[in-house]
């Protein structure tokens, strides 16, 4: 069985069974909280590896629930709503949430998005941190002690702000990260102008990374909500 523990919270019956079902085929080991107390109550005393989370449950927003969480855990969030809004999307992120799924879904798509956080997971606990002095990703690779980066073994040349963007990226490698999270990493605020610099510098971050029209993608878009950078299987 995959060691992989998933916490699931879903008030909604049939589709927390889909959910589990879905788990249990796929031999992953799993817990089920029908409401954000069981929610909590489950996540301090099994600590899952991931919580797949709805918004929507009875007795509290699921954001109070990402919120709780992150008090004492990054266990990664994966949250799975209804709701498909940008400000739903946006709060729950900025809240702590690694990544949004909007019902309906695909069982394929679910297990895309679990498979993507089992190797963030797998990077964290094999000790080989983002930190370290090298990042490595597909084709791409960034020394950070030299300050350089290289793509299929060649030098690219990055503005300041191109290269901060690229290592905030990095460091988070598979999360969606949002407008107002990026920009004050980058710039310490958020505004409206700052969002529009930040769609420039990240459009010519990309054609330096993707110059080939259908090549390698290393940064996704999330219209209206931020941007991921991919993990690129070798």
């Amino acid at each position: 069985m995959n060691k992989t523990l998933i916490l699931v919270v879903e008030d909604d019956r049939p589709i927390r069974n889909l959910i589990v079902t879905t788990l249990k085929t796929h031999d992953y080991k799993y817990l089920a909280a029908e409401n954000g107390s069981s929610a909590i109550l489950e996540a301090s005393s099994h600590n899952p590896d991931i919580v797949l989370l709805d918004l929507g449950l009875p007795d509290m927003e699921g954001v109070e629930v990402i919120k709780k969480i992150r008090t004492w855990s990054n266990m990664p969030i994966i949250v799975i709503s209804a709701r498909s809004e940008d400000t739903d999307k946006i709060e729950a992120l900025d809240a702590g949430a690694d990544d949004y799924i909007t019902k309906p879904f695909s069982v394929e798509e679910l297990l895309a998005r679990i498979r993507v956080t089992q190797r963030r997971l797998a990077v964290m606990q094999s000790g080989e941190q983002i930190e370290s002095s090298v990042f490595e990703n597909g084709g791409l690779k960034i020394d950070y002690t030299a300050g350089c980066t290289y793509l299929k073994g060649e030098e690219l040349h990055l503005t300041p702000i191109e290269y901060k963007l690229l290592c905030l990226l990095s460091r988070n490698v598979g999360k969606v990260l949002t407008h107002t999270y990026i920009t004050q990493q980058i710039w310490g605020r958020c505004s409206d102008n700052d969002v529009a610099s930040l769609r420039v510098f990240m459009a010519t971050l990309r054609k330096k990374l993707e110059p080939e029209k259908n090549g390698v993608q290393y940064i996704q878009t999330h219209i209206g909500i931020g941007y991921r950078m991919l993990r690129i299987e070798k």
